[in-house]
């Protein structure tokens, strides 16, 4: 039974954060010192790894079985909505901050580089044989010759795929809220199998970016610009695509109801997300 609208759930004491951030810090540790070399960086990783899926799986149980036993009200329904829309917004500075990094180089520092509004010449002391292009790896051609990939090709497709995504996810909400068990089923079991499906194509792409073009972080600033933008959306939707899949059990287990589903809406939320994200990625990465 839900409790009364006047009074407000206040969660008991909890180890959770604090593993989390034991793990956080792990697996960030790892990753530094495989960055330098170390042998030891890749355990770490997966030492890491495995505490911050050991946490949210038992962590984010917890909340489920509260919220399956009406602990929560329509006030902690709303905090939960303003918590989410929160976190969203601060996925959108995130990814404003890539973006913005792709602009300045591309914009502002490569034309400037060739001499472009340079009132005392300061290119031809930097790099007097510098010359405007996009893109480019660098002074040197760091990280040696490298190709591009093209719009029409893998981009494409993931970009069919994932709006289509957004559509099933959609269609899959409507079911919810029309109490139509069957279809939302089949729309949820869609969308994950959908963004399996980009993500399958994302790794054929980046596989051939590195065997085959020669393409890599190390290819100056449009290598790390690239797998910087196209490598964390990738992450987003891996993220996503597990919280689907949860959500996906939970509605086969018979949670939510038409009324109060906010767990669905907030993966759907962040599911929009990432479809525009990804949007912005295909136009300003791959066909500009």
């Amino acid at each position: 039974m839900a409790q009364a609208e006047n009074s407000y759930f206040i969660p008991h004491g909890t180890r959770w954060p604090i593993m989390g951030s034991i793990g956080l810090f792990t697996l960030m540790l790892g990753f530094a010192t495989m960055l330098n070399g170390s042998s030891m960086g890749s355990t770490l990783m997966w030492i890491g790894s495995a505490i911050v899926i050991w946490m949210i799986f038992l962590w984010f149980g917890g909340v489920i079985k509260e919220s399956e036993s009406g602990t929560y009200n329509d006030q902690v329904d709303l905090s939960f909505r303003w918590g989410m829309g929160w976190f969203i917004f601060s996925e959108v500075m995130f990814f404003a901050a890539f973006f913005g990094a792709l602009w300045y180089a591309r914009v502002l520092s490569i034309p400037w580089l060739a001499g472009e509004g340079s009132e005392f010449s300061t290119n031809t002391f930097l790099w007097s044989t510098f010359e405007q292009a996009w893109p480019t790896n660098g002074p040197a051609d760091i990280g040696g010759a490298f190709g591009t990939i093209p719009a029409s090709g893998i981009p494409l497709w993931n970009t069919i795929i994932l709006l289509s995504s957004g559509v099933t996810v959609t269609l899959a909400h409507h079911a919810l809220k029309a109490n139509h068990r069957g279809s939302l089923l089949f729309w949820m079991v869609t969308t994950v199998a959908l963004g399996l499906l980009f993500l399958f194509f994302q790794y054929e792409e980046f596989a051939y970016a590195y065997q085959d073009l020669n393409l890599t972080l190390g290819s100056g600033i449009y290598g790390s610009t690239f797998f910087m933008l196209t490598g964390f959306h990738g992450m987003h939707v891996t993220l996503g695509t597990i919280m689907l899949a949860v959500i996906a059990l939970r509605c086969a287990k018979g949670h939510f109801t038409p009324q109060r589903h906010f767990a669905f809406e907030g993966v759907a939320w962040y599911w929009h997300f990432v479809d525009v994200v990804w949007l912005g990625l295909f136009i300003f990465v791959y066909w500009l």
